[in-house]
């Protein structure tokens, strides 16, 4: 059954993108928004709570245009299928990925951990190893799904563009034997979900809400000396992605104690109240709560 499913979407995907794009206004759209309401009461409280300070038209404009983009995000994964690596350079365009190399050369690191969000096309944006030479390569920390035959599928898809996908749970032994090799990786870290309930050790301010944060990454970065970069994707138009990579100027061995952690966070929320629509809004992002939290500490709020 997978198989016949996966046949069928890769021929779907040979469609030019135009038709797509036609398909997620006047098919998608109108399924996933009017018909299945997907999540749309989880979408409205968020934005709600997110922007107390915008008016009601206001939000009901941001989240018709993140379900329009969400269908678009949708059909461009499908098209991912049968993309070359010649139109994803077309396509998505990578500012200051030359220059971070040089500089990590020059500094003696042989890690960078590269901090982007579920904004934009994040799926396109696993084909950065497009943009790497020598002896940089590329790697990204992903979540295994469920059910084995869609796991592998996708993980065929996101190590199509040449990085390797490191399962989360391996994270910190893969990056070590990397480490142990000589290697010089450029690792891609999606770190804005919320953490599971055992991994609960630091809260911030993020987007008017309390909010749990993976703390994980940034010890390891601190572990083997890595250079923090963020990932600031744009979509100047339909079909185009602009990814600037720009240098966080935090050292893992220095500072405050979560200050890329922080510094990520601040970053990403900058830009999702520039251009909300973009992030990822139908994700429970708040389901972990502060009070309870401090209440299972023992500590009063």
């Amino acid at each position: 059954m997978y198989k016949i499913l996966f046949a069928l979407l890769r021929l779907l995907s040979r469609m030019p993108l135009g038709v797509h794009y036609f398909l997620s206004d006047y098919l998608l759209f109108p399924l996933v928004y009017y018909l299945v309401r997907y999540r749309r009461k989880l979408v409205r409280i968020q934005l709600a709570d997110s922007f107390p300070e915008k008016e009601k038209k206001e939000l009901r404009n941001i989240e018709r245009r993140f379900y329009h983009f969400f269908c678009d995000y949708f059909v461009e994964t499908l098209k991912m299928e049968t993309m070359s690596n010649e139109e994803m350079k077309r396509r998505v365009e990578f500012v200051g990925i030359n220059e971070m190399q040089e500089t990590l050369l020059r500094q003696g690191k042989n890690f960078c951990f590269a901090y982007l969000g579920h904004y934009g096309n994040w799926e396109w944006m696993a084909s950065f190893p497009l943009w790497l030479h020598e002896p940089w390569q590329g790697a990204q920390i992903y979540h295994p799904l469920h059910n084995p035959e869609v796991d592998r599928h996708f993980l065929k898809e996101r190590e199509k563009f040449g990085g390797r996908c490191i399962p989360m749970k391996q994270t910190l032994r893969q990056i070590l034997t990397a480490k142990q090799e000589g290697r010089h990786e450029v690792i891609g870290f999606i770190a804005d979900q919320a953490p599971k309930v055992q991994s609960l050790h630091h809260w911030i301010d993020f987007l008017n809400h309390k909010t749990a944060v993976f703390v994980g990454n940034e010890r390891i970065a601190r572990q083997v000396d890595a250079a923090p970069y963020y990932i600031r994707v744009t979509r100047p138009r339909r079909g185009y992605y602009r990814a600037e990579v720009l240098p966080m100027n935090i050292s893992p061995e220095a500072g405050e104690e979560y200050a890329i952690t922080n510094e990520y966070a601040r970053l990403l929320e900058e830009q999702i109240r520039e251009q909300p629509e973009l992030w990822l809004w139908s994700h429970d992002r708040w389901k972990r709560n502060y009070q309870k939290w401090l209440q299972r500490q023992g500590i009063e709020s």
